[in-house]
């Protein structure tokens, strides 16, 4: 017996605007969000776009076409690209009132679906609410038409119903309280440079498998999922190398053209990444890798990035071979069969030389006292205790180097 509570799945049907090269994975981007939204993707259309229609994007022609097709179906119909309120009216109203969404609102929605921490919450309000308000002038009607599904989780229902002045206290009200929640994390930062902790962020296209690779080096137990945005709140981790920790921090992955109030929504969980030591960029090697790194770096850059970085070229496992189109100095890892971590560990810790010192001490026996005060702040790798004192071989953060001279062997 079949229970009516249950929701039906939604069925979306994809307009694939050709505007450049990359349409193709443009579009099988598209599949994968839909799936990652839980909904169901039933087919394309393509259409070459020269000029942009300012009514609808694509042409009544096009449209017209779209409409014979879709007839007497029940479906969502994605515009794989960004629209304007009117053109999303215009192109729902062509179709014979079919509920129209764009990429945006796919992304978005997928992020409420997603978000667990009160901030990461509060971050999706905020994005949502930004990219429906100027959608609200003159569309009681046609929002009243969206039902459920794509497009009305997160603030959903029920902000739809509320007028533009109360949204606008909202946006204003939720600025406010990430403002509160940018300078917190930006005491935390002070504090772990004040606590010397070096940090590593991992950053780079959405599914390119961060979570994992955090996991394998941490053995922490984050989620990973093969689906877009599987992981939306940030997460840190410890690892040592060579006896030194760093923190790990994980962040929510890049896309393809994504909303820019989307990225500056996120802007303060992705303060880690911007004000990391050493950012790991994390690419699919059996994959598209070029558009991943050149969409990550563009991200980044946005944001005043001038950390360095490595390019961690991932699931080389899946990939035929280690592509020679690939950067020379990448790392090629397969975080899932935990192949190459040695590897990439001291590229790493080769990355941070310059924050170490890497020395033999000699501490006789009578110096004992005053010796033990500085061994903290040194990372042990061998302890050889001799007839007149002990000989350690040491790494020690550079800021502290000066205070072990007398003890350095020459």
């Amino acid at each position: 017996m079949t229970n009516n509570s249950e929701k039906k799945t939604e069925i979306v049907y994809i307009i694939q605007p050709i505007e450049s090269k990359n349409y193709k994975i443009l579009h099988d981007e598209a599949v994968a969000l839909i799936e990652s939204a839980g909904a169901e993707y039933a087919g394309s259309i393509y259409q070459t776009v020269r000029t942009v229609d300012p009514a609808t994007y694509i042409g009544e022609g096009k449209l017209e076409e779209l409409r014979e097709q879709l007839e007497g179906l029940e479906l969502t119909v994605l515009f794989n690209g960004e629209l304007s309120p009117s053109q999303t009216l215009n192109i729902s109203k062509a179709l014979d009132g079919q509920k129209v969404i764009d990429r945006t609102t796919l992304i978005l929605d997928i992020f409420a679906l997603r978000a667990e921490s009160s901030e990461g919450k509060l971050q999706v309000e905020l994005a949502q609410l930004k990219h429906l308000y100027p959608r609200l002038k003159g569309k009681g009607e046609a929002l009243s038409r969206l039902g459920g599904g794509i497009g009305t989780r997160g603030p959903g229902e029920t902000q739809l119903e509320t007028d533009r002045r109360h949204i606008r206290a909202r946006i204003h009200t939720l600025e406010e309280k990430l403002k509160e929640t940018e300078r917190r994390r930006a005491l935390q930062v002070v504090r772990r440079k004040k606590d010397k902790v070096l940090t590593v962020a991992l950053v780079g296209y959405t599914n390119t498998g961060k979570s994992t690779l955090l996991n394998a080096l941490t053995g922490a137990d984050v989620l990973t999922k093969d689906a877009l945005f599987a992981t939306l709140d940030p997460t840190a981790r410890m690892f040592e190398i060579h006896g030194v920790p760093f923190m790990l921090v994980d962040t929510v992955g890049f896309l393809q053209n994504l909303p820019h109030n989307l990225i500056e929504a996120f802007k303060s969980t992705l303060e880690s990444a911007v004000h990391c030591d050493l950012a790991l960029i994390v690419c699919d090697a059996s994959g598209d890798f070029d558009t991943q790194l050149s969409t990550t770096l563009n991200t980044l850059q946005g944001m005043e990035f001038s950390s360095p970085y490595l390019i961690v070229m991932n699931k080389c496992d899946l990939a035929e071979a280690q592509n020679s189109d690939a950067p020379r100095d990448a790392v090629f890892i397969s975080a899932k069969e935990k192949r190459g971590l040695e590897a990439l560990k001291a590229r790493i810790f080769q990355a941070m030389e310059d924050k170490f010192v890497h020395a033999t001490l000699f501490i006789p026996y009578t110096l004992e006292g005053k010796f033990s005060a500085l061994r903290p702040l040194l990372y042990e790798q061998s302890v050889n205790y001799r007839d007149d004192g002990t000989e350690i071989d040491a790494i020690i953060p550079a800021i502290y180097a000066e205070q072990f001279r007398e003890f350095r062997k020459i």
